[in-house]
């Protein structure tokens, strides 16, 4: 029997296009920007709600700038946190990509998964970081070292690839051998 899950995906510029203004304060604004918007999706009914790659500020691989470091979190963490009560508030799962900051030196690019009643349930680390000219992603992330977890959610089993992870198909099989239904 088939099942019909609504979902959504939110993408969205950078709200400060200032170089020079801090780090905090773009993430603030992009973090705000993103906010009517989820709302929008619940209010929806969109049970599945993907956000963009890093959600909460610009895509700042094209520098090799360390000042970028200083907005990453621990996941779960402040970002996932704060999402955790709307999840619950619409019934919707949602995917939250952040840049993790496990320890001081070591970060990931990382979307956390919130399961429908709010609750954490895990995180996945893109495996695949490239370093072409314009993609300096190896300056900021270390390669995911979580495998590729498949998350049971209310709605269906669900697996995640970030970005650059879609040029490799031995993810997306390995997803469908862990019984992923929706990547």
């Amino acid at each position: 029997m088939s099942r019909i899950v609504k979902g959504g995906l939110i993408q969205c510029a950078n709200p400060v296009n200032d170089a020079d203004a801090p780090v905090r304060t773009i993430k603030e604004a992009a973090f705000k920007k993103h906010l009517p918007m989820i709302e929008d999706a619940g209010n929806r009914g969109v049970q599945i709600l993907c956000l963009q790659e890093i959600f909460s500020g610009p895509y700042f691989c094209p520098s090799q700038d360390a000042r970028w470091c200083d907005v990453a979190e621990p996941v779960p963490g402040p970002t996932v946190e704060s999402l955790c009560p709307i999840a619950s508030k619409h019934s919707m799962v949602m995917i939250v990509p952040v840049y993790e900051r496990e320890q001081a030196g070591v970060y990931y690019n990382t979307a956390a998964i919130i399961d429908a009643d709010g609750r954490y349930l895990g995180k996945y680390r893109k495996n695949h970081i490239p370093h072409t000219s314009g993609f300096w992603e190896k300056f900021f992330f270390k390669p995911g070292n979580l495998g590729y977890p498949v998350f049971e959610t209310a709605y269906a089993r669900v697996g995640i690839y970030i970005c650059y992870d879609r040029h490799f198909p031995e993810g997306a099989r390995l997803l469908g051998l862990n019984g992923a239904e929706i990547v």
